[in-house]
């Protein structure tokens, strides 16, 4: 589904920071040593804390029924997000993943376990995550220690169920 080794893939995503908030978190995609690289700086001042992007997608085969990311982490957990429109609303499914420094990890995530926000809230009564309803794709890395971060990315799959 995505290719993190292409380099032409970092320039199709688009950085969301805290400053949307009043932060000031630094976050970026970018391409080094051949692979994409979603890194920056977080910052707690001014209730700032997070840094994400995201990627418009293709739409999924509803057979799907899991995601798969291989990234190469720096010990911090990160979200995997998907995103949907419901009566014109945007609302946002996360699934959180806790990284190794330095290690090559592949995580496996089923969209029935993702858990539906809607602006940073636990939407109790949202509609079933269905894959052919996804128009987005991101990550997003929210500390309470400021510092920098580093995700370096392989490949992202859609997987369907057999």
């Amino acid at each position: 589904m995505i290719d993190f080794k292409d380099k032409r893939e970092a320039a199709l995503w688009h950085v969301i920071n805290d400053e949307v908030m009043g932060g000031s978190s630094q976050g970026q995609m970018s391409f080094t040593k051949g692979l994409c690289v979603f890194s920056g700086n977080i910052s707690l001042a001014n209730n700032g804390g997070f840094s994400s992007v995201i990627k418009h997608i293709e739409a999924l085969s509803q057979k799907v029924d899991r995601l798969t990311i291989n990234v190469i982490g720096d010990g911090f957990t990160y979200q995997l997000r998907v995103i949907t429109y419901v009566d014109g609303y945007r609302l946002a499914y996360k699934h959180n993943f806790a990284t190794s420094p330095n290690k090559l990890e592949r995580f496996v995530f089923l969209l029935k376990d993702f858990i539906p926000l809607f602006r940073g809230r636990v939407i109790d009564n949202a509609p079933k995550l269905r894959a052919e309803n996804v128009q987005q794709i991101g990550l997003l890395v929210k500390n309470n220690t400021e510092g920098p971060f580093s995700l370096r990315l392989c490949k992202l799959d859609a997987q369907a169920m057999i």
